[in-house]
This record gives structure tokens, sequence and C-alpha cells, in this order.
């Protein structure tokens, strides 16, 4: 019988196909970089002819990995959420570019629709923000700006990543592909209702989406269709946005259980059970998965740059040569020499929500070295991990520990800091892709290997432990600077 499972791990910069055993074991991986395009400030792009053929690639190298396409028994589906898609449903091709999660170019048009008085009914509906982070306002912008999208009429298609990337493995060498979405994907485009778990017809009018080219919202787990690109059929299993996916990979299945992950950016959800939570201090309120049609709510705080920022100093100002680098020179110094780095790159996110916002370095001295710019930007993770704690507790749902993943945390400096900053036990799993096991334990209970998510966390495997260990007039201090660095960006 098969019962391998290939997850495809599409994010911001890499793409990733991934071979797991039913009890979690990854067997193999294989990953292609991602070209991002910068067109003008504020502005990022991906190429979804890249996107896919790049995915194709290393998807092809797993199910060969594997054996053939008949010793795979699932696929799993997890990636970057809010970036847009648009494409022809005849040719199959792409007519525009996908526009990123990170972009920017709708600021003013959300700026607009906040003072026109409509955050507040978005936020009732959606549990969002009126923020560019999420898909709608892309849509909108792209429909009145972009007129080939137009053009193409009920030819038309629009969906996240994860739709894009069904519809071209389920269409084969030709033909119409399933466009589906699934309930986690959908509720970041800020046109769905996430208490009915439907595209809601105001939202998709406020934005001026076309409600034709949008696909169909399914759960998490099921059958979706088949891939019968690789030989044999594949039945495509399991689908959820990334955080989502960490989420159920790092086992939060019980109101109260928090994970975050530091990739690009960095992501904070706390499980909160079948009502959806209601936040009064900016935080998001978002489907963690749908099973059955009954869906699970999760509240979330986003952080736009993370590990974007050490990639970021390694590419583009090289003061480092590999992120590797950064865990030693954070330990070369006894502490940040009173130096802050605030990442706005792109924005801050929550719980300031200014996308305008701009980065800012400050306390340098003719005694500031390479070490202490890196160890501020390594610690701008634990600040602003504190910033969304503050947050959270403000809205009832206080951490008592927290569950680390993603690229950024195999450094033990880092998840000591954020034990330290946090104040709490932060656990980091030694398998640190959650997200793509989250995908696999999906893909799972779809295809019937697992009778549901409990069953499915046997795949998590172990883990180990930081404890705060700083002093805390250390702690104060350092969290009364990064305010006053913070205050200075965003006041």
């Amino acid at each position: 019988m098969s019962d391998l499972i290939l997850v495809i791990d599409e994010g911001t910069t890499s793409t990733r196909a991934m071979l797991f055993a039913p009890d979690g074991k990854c067997l193999a991986s294989k990953a292609a970089e991602l070209t991002q395009h910068y067109p003008e400030p504020g502005r990022v792009e991906h190429d979804a002819a890249e996107i896919w053929e790049r995915t194709l690639a290393v998807t092809r190298a797993m199910v060969d990995q594997a054996g053939g396409a008949e010793r795979i028994a699932a696929i799993g589906i997890t990636n970057q959420r809010e970036t847009v898609v648009f494409w022809d449903r005849e040719s199959g091709e792409p007519l525009a570019p996908a526009i990123v999660w990170q972009d920017r170019r709708t600021a003013a048009i959300c700026r607009d629709l906040r003072e026109a008085g409509h955050e507040p009914a978005v936020q009732a509906k959606t549990g969002l923000l009126l923020d560019p982070y999420f898909s709608g306002s892309k849509i909108g912008w792209a429909m009145q700006n972009w007129p080939q999208l137009k053009e193409a009429g009920n030819r038309l298609a629009i969906g996240t990543i994860e739709s894009w990337l069904i519809w071209k493995l389920t269409a084969g060498e030709n033909g119409a592909g399933v466009h589906i979405t699934d309930a986690t994907n959908a509720s970041r485009t800020a046109l769905m209702a996430i208490g009915s778990g439907h595209w809601d017809d105001g939202l998709i009018e406020l934005f001026g989406a076309p409600r034709k080219a949008l696909p169909e919202i399914v759960d998490c787990a099921g059958r979706f269709g088949e891939t019968t690109l690789f030989g044999a059929p594949i039945p495509i299993c399991g689908i959820a946005g990334d955080q989502q996916a960490a989420t159920i990979g790092q086992s939060c299945l019980k109101p109260g259980e928090t994970k975050a992950t530091f990739g690009t950016g960095a992501f904070v959800l706390t499980q909160a059970g079948p009502t959806p939570p209601t936040s009064r201090n900016r935080l998001l309120s978002t489907i963690v998965w749908q099973l059955g049609g009954r869906r699970a709510y999760a509240l979330e705080g986003s952080v736009f740059v993370a590990g974007s920022l050490i990639k970021w100093l390694r590419d583009e100002i090289g003061l480092i040569g590999t992120a590797a680098e950064t865990e030693a020179l954070a330990r070369g110094v006894p502490d940040n020499g009173g130096v802050y780095l605030v990442p706005a790159l792109s924005g801050l996110g929550a719980p300031w929500w200014q996308p305008e916002a701009r980065g800012a370095l400050s306390g340098l001295s003719f005694s500031t070295s390479k070490a202490h710019i890196v160890r501020a930007a390594l610690e701008a993770m634990a600040h602003q991990a504190h910033d969304l704690k503050t947050a959270f507790a403000a809205d009832g749902v206080d951490w008592q520990s927290v569950r680390i993943d993603g690229g950024m945390v195999a450094n033990d400096w880092m998840a000591q800091d954020l034990a330290d900053m946090l104040g709490v036990s932060v656990e980091r799993p030694k398998f640190a892709e959650t997200t793509a096991l989250g995908a696999a334990m999906l893909a799972g209970v779809g295809c019937g290997l697992f009778d549901g998510l409990e069953a499915a966390s046997v795949m998590r495997g172990s883990v180990e432990t930081f404890e705060p260990a700083i002093d805390a007039d250390i702690r104060a201090a350092r969290l009364a600077g990064w305010k006053t660095a913070v205050d200075k960006v965003v006041g």
C-alpha cells in the first residue's frame, strides 16, 4: 500500500517539495529559490509562471525519489498567504505579476477606506484590519490598473498561491483545472465572512473583486482532485496557508496553545477553538483549519519582517556572508551596545499596523561594531514578539509557553533570547519544518491514513526547551530602549 505523503511548501523566497513517512520522518527534500521583483518602492511581485515551473521541478524530483507516483498516498500543499495570482482559464498562463503579501501598493486605498469608516465592519466580518497585507485590496487595485484582467472576461481566474498550484496540477498537460481555495487561505483575503465560511458579497463589492473569478472554498482535508502529471494519479488531500499549517504541525490543537514562526516574517497564532475570537488590540482573528465544514479559529499577530531582515543584511548591505554567522556575532558582544534596529523595511505589522513606517537603526557610536548591529537585528525578533505578547495578554490570551519554528530558530542564541524576553518556556521541535509537517498531517487525514488531527500529531516528534535565564532589570532596560526606538518610527 502507498503510504508516503508528498508536501509542496511554496514560500516567499523558495518553493520546496518534501517526502514524509506516516511517522513524520522526512525522507527527502528538494528546494528551489524564487525571484522576488521590486518594480517600485513598496511593491513586491513574483512571476507565477516561475513559481509553477520550479514547484513542478522539485515535486517531480520527490516523486522520483519515492520510486514513482504509485508509492505516494496523497499530496499536501501549504503556501505563502495573501499573495494573489491572476491567470487565464483557457491558456492556463498568468495574465499579470503575482502581487506578494509584503506589497504595500494599496496603502492609500486602505487608508481611504479606513477614513470612510469601513474598518469596523470589515473587522467584524473577516477578523482582519484594513491593510495592504490582505488580498482584497490587491485584487481591486489590479482590476483597476491592469486592463488585461478586465479584457479576459470570464476567462479570468484569481486565487492565492495554493489555488494557482492546484489548478496547474489538476489541469494536466492541457485543459481546465480545479479552481478551489481552502478556508484558511480564503480567510486571509478580506473577502470571506469567517463566521459563515463563504465569500461575502458586500466585501467583494467594497474591494472591487470579480466574484466569478474567485475559487470555491473547501475544507483543509479531503479529496480535492488529483494530478496525473507524474504517471499514476496522486490525490490532493491537504491544503492550508503556511501559518495555519505550522500551527497544526506544532500540534497546537487545544485552546490557548501558541506557536510562533520566524520565517520571512514572524507570525504568532494562539488556538481559540470553535468561536472566532475578538481583538480590541489590533490582532487578527483567523481560521486555523476547517474539517467537515466545521471551523477552528485562532488569534494571530503578524510581523512583516523577520528572516528577511537577515537576508537584507547579507544580500543588500553585505554585513554578513551567511545567516549562520549571526549566532557567533551575537555571542561575541556582551550586549547590544545601546543599538536598536526597528525592522520596518516593509512597514510595521501588529500591533502597530503602519504600512508606511520605515526601518530605523539607532544608538550608533564609534564603539558600535558589526556584531552590535547583527545582535540588534536578532534582538528585534524577541522585542517584536514581546509587543505581540503584550497585545495578546490585553485581549485575555496571555501565553504560558510558546512553540517556535521557522528557519531563524535554528539559531540557539535567538531561541534563548526569545525565552529571556518573553519570560516563558520556549519549545523547539527537533524537526523544525513544521509548516510542511502540518500539510502532511492534513493530507494524512484527507486520504484516510489518520482519523483526525489528534492521531496525526504523532508525526511531530521530539522537542527541546529553552527556559528564561535573564535578570529582570536587564530585560526591563532592553524593552525600554526598544520602546524608545519604536516610538521614533511610529510617532
